[in-house]
């Protein structure tokens, strides 16, 4: 059982702690999903009652659910897949941004042991994003969420330097997890949600590395949802790339795969192999539990039993690592 691998990592982490758990506010819920990828943009939009849903409503719910598999510690991300932002105005951006921010601190003021607060972040207008990010960190958060792109604009963009300065100065987390794809293609099938998220860290991990962002902020501490995507596990052709068409490498100091291990990763990938590729890739000290709670219904606990990874690499997995990352006791 969970409880019982948990308790055996336990001996080499302090904690486990899930990385990557979503929670809703209700008004921005209701104002965002039918603007969401999760909804088809309004056409399958999902009913209140289901019980992921009210998962992310309810503290009391996920905490049942964490003693059950062994989790000790969830860090809250808003689950802008299913409650977008993007879609308002300025104003209301910033308006939803914050009620969202307030209602994570909400859940951590209630249950501090058990929970992590983040922020996400107005993107309109970058003195409203800077404005909000100051007050968060003001108030004692260590972690914000960013979409992979904001309209179109992915986040190498120059548009987001005065951020990636703020965040890099402030020494802030940042986990970038994408908000669903727009095009077409993508909806029918859900893939969206299957290849998509995976397709949209190919990008925006791309951009920040070909627009020179990881190499002009150089202690920025990144964490990539899903592992990644696709991204840790094709680099070979972007290293060819550069070696043939040199001019691609004007904003480079090194090969796309050298970046790699630049970036921290969760280990939600689904499948045992893959994250153990990862390890392989990125080094066992870049990589952090993510379950995708309550989305994903897997037990990311015996997710990573079931891997060949030592019980010390697990557990690294498991709490070390995010703990460090965080400068947790």
């Amino acid at each position: 059982m969970s409880v019982d691998v948990a308790d055996r990592l336990r001996c080499f982490c302090p904690k486990c702690i899930d990385f990557h758990a979503h929670f809703l506010q209700r008004e921005v819920f209701e104002k965002g999903h039918p603007h969401s990828a999760s909804s088809g943009f309004g056409r399958t939009p999902f009913p209140l009652e289901l019980p992921a849903i009210q998962k992310m409503f309810h503290p009391e719910m996920q905490i049942e659910d964490m003693d059950r598999i062994g989790i000790d510690i969830n860090v809250l991300t808003a689950c802008d897949a299913a409650a977008n932002r993007s879609w308002a105005p300025p104003q209301e951006e910033h308006r939803l941004a914050a009620l969202a921010n307030e209602e994570c601190a909400r859940w951590v003021s209630a249950y501090p042991t058990r929970f992590i607060g983040t922020a996400v972040l107005p993107l309109s207008d970058i003195r409203m994003t800077l404005a909000e990010l100051d007050r968060v960190l003001s108030a004692g958060t260590k972690i914000v969420v960013l979409p992979s792109n904001f309209r179109g604009d992915y986040l190498g963009h120059p548009r987001f330097f005065d951020l990636w300065a703020m965040l890099e100065d402030r020494e802030v987390v940042t986990f970038i997890h994408p908000d669903g794809i727009t095009e077409h293609w993508f909806q029918d099938y859900s893939l969206w949600n299957s290849i998509g998220q995976s397709i949209e860290e190919v990008r925006v991990m791309s951009t920040l590395i070909y627009e020179g962002v990881m190499d002009r902020f150089p202690n920025l501490k990144i964490v990539m949802a899903h592992g990644g995507g696709y991204m840790p596990h094709y680099m070979g052709r972007l290293d060819r790339n550069v070696i043939e068409r040199p001019f691609t490498a004007k904003n480079l100091s090194k090969k796309p795969s050298e970046y790699l291990s630049d970036f921290y990763y969760d280990s939600c990938v689904y499948d045992p192999r893959t994250l153990e590729i990862l390890v392989e890739r990125v080094g066992i000290d870049r990589v952090v539990l993510g379950g995708d709670y309550p989305a994903a219904h897997i037990d990311q606990i015996d997710f990573l039993a079931e891997t060949k990874l030592s019980t010390e690499d697990q557990a690294r997995i498991a709490g070390g690592n995010v703990s460090r990352l965080l400068g947790l006791s």
